[in-house]
């Protein structure tokens, strides 16, 4: 395993438990149930990282008559997901320096709920779009400061950890997809009620971050003042931070392209509704076992560049598939598509990877995540437009196909065995 992998700040063996690794400058080991509930934690905050967006397109149609939106409107709710996870995502780095990273997931999940718990009574779109943002907000918060949390307490189980909660992600995702509409039926058919269901979850979500934030609290009083406001180096100095950010930017396009139109590509092959519903929801399933495999074999690789490299040759196929044989290998390509989707867990273990201290990986984290959030907002909106005006799917199939080439060589730089602190002259 690589020393990036393992540093821990130079902490000394006496400060750390078996369970959990803490801050250097601890004066006592962390308390015995800090790690089991920090996994507890770790996993429910990313089973909510995606139900606030998959629940709502379960439900649009009847959100957006029931609101009387606009087309304008429903569009830009479709666009806000990736804005807000940009703008948000910057102020992470900010913000667990004054709180700490626990304190501001708690503060995350809390707004999660906050949102999801507002939104089904809003009586118009602008109170729902409100609602929304206060979820997202905290979901881009969490999504940044989960793999801080992962290398912090867990800095010898960096793929373990980073693999257990992007299954947890994948999970939270399908979940909230398939379950949306049943559950809705079975509660009396509104879809305020099948949109508040999640908010439950959210707020059980919240309770493990509570005490987790006050022990990271005791110990951010502990430190020293010269380890408290250790800000990181300058990442945007970094050619692996860049590299990253593009890449996961460029993987996003691909998962919220895939999520946003493969049933339409299906149906237009003459696959049905429902059928192009199933091989949507197979897709996504994909990314369950997947993600927590991809992050431990990552870890426990120098380089990380051949696992992108063959992501990106299953994503090729896939692509092939549907512009040669869009109906008769639909299972082929929607498995082929799930699996080049996995890219995700990938990325977000190299954050963890690329930066030597927590104080490293929250503003890679934050930067690469922003960054590549940005980059992934004009996707979806570019292959609707190319499908509309071309009248078929073989340009925008031939765009998605060519932009997994620069992915693929992305992948490679970002994969590289080295940190971001070495590329900008820092020691640890």
């Amino acid at each position: 395993m690589p020393d990036e992998e393992i540093q821990t700040l130079n902490r000394p063996p006496a400060a750390t438990s078996s369970a959990v690794r803490t801050h250097p400058a601890a004066p006592h080991a962390a308390p015995k149930w800090l790690g089991p509930v920090l996994i507890v934690g770790i996993v429910l905050a990313a089973l909510n990282l995606r139900p606030a967006i998959t629940s709502l397109g379960a439900l649009f149609e009847e959100t957006r008559t029931g609101l009387h939106m606009s087309g304008t409107v429903a569009g830009l709710i479709t666009s806000v997901p990736a804005l807000c996870f940009a703008v948000f995502g910057v102020t992470a780095p900010r913000l667990s320096r004054r709180f700490g990273p626990a304190a501001v997931v708690c503060a995350g999940m809390a707004a999660v709920a906050a949102g999801l718990l507002i939104r089904p009574f809003a009586t118009n779109a602008a109170g729902f779009l409100a609602a929304s943002a206060l979820s997202l907000a905290g979901i881009a918060l969490t999504n940044v400061l989960l793999p801080v949390i992962v290398k912090r307490w867990f800095p010898d189980r960096v793929g373990t950890m980073t693999g257990l909660y992007s299954m947890a992600l994948a999970a939270g995702t399908s979940l909230a997809a398939a379950a949306t509409v049943p559950l809705t039926s079975a509660l009396g058919g509104s879809w305020r009620t099948g949109l508040l269901v999640w908010a439950v979850l959210a707020a059980a979500a919240v309770l493990p971050w509570l005490p987790i934030a006050a022990a990271g609290r005791r110990e951010k009083a502990a430190a020293p003042a010269a380890v408290r406001e250790d800000t990181g180096p300058s990442v945007i100095r970094s050619r692996t931070a860049w590299a990253l950010a593009c890449y996961f930017g460029l993987q996003a396009t691909g998962a919220y392209v895939t999520m946003g139109w493969l049933p339409q590509i299906f149906r237009d092959a003459g696959v049905s509704a429902s059928a192009a519903g199933v091989l949507l929801a197979v897709t996504m399933v994909m990314g369950v076992p997947l993600a927590f495999v991809i992050p431990g074999l990552a870890g426990r690789m120098r380089h990380q560049g051949p696992i992108a490299v063959v992501l990106g040759l299953f994503g090729l196929a896939g692509y092939l598939g549907l512009y040669l044989a869009p109906a008769a290998g639909a299972w082929a390509w929607a498995l082929l598509l799930g699996i080049s989707n996995c890219a995700f867990p990938l990325v977000i273990t190299m954050i963890g990877l690329r930066a030597k201290s927590p104080a490293g990986v929250v503003k890679l984290s934050a930067f690469a995540q922003s960054t590549g959030y940005l980059i992934s907002i004009p996707g979806p909106l570019v292959i609707g437009t190319l499908y509309q005006h071309s009248g078929g799917w073989d340009l925008p199939l031939a765009l998605m196909a060519g932009l997994l080439v620069p992915q693929i060589a992305l992948g490679v730089l970002a994969g590289r065995d080295r940190t971001i602190e070495d590329e900008c002259g820092m020691r640890n």
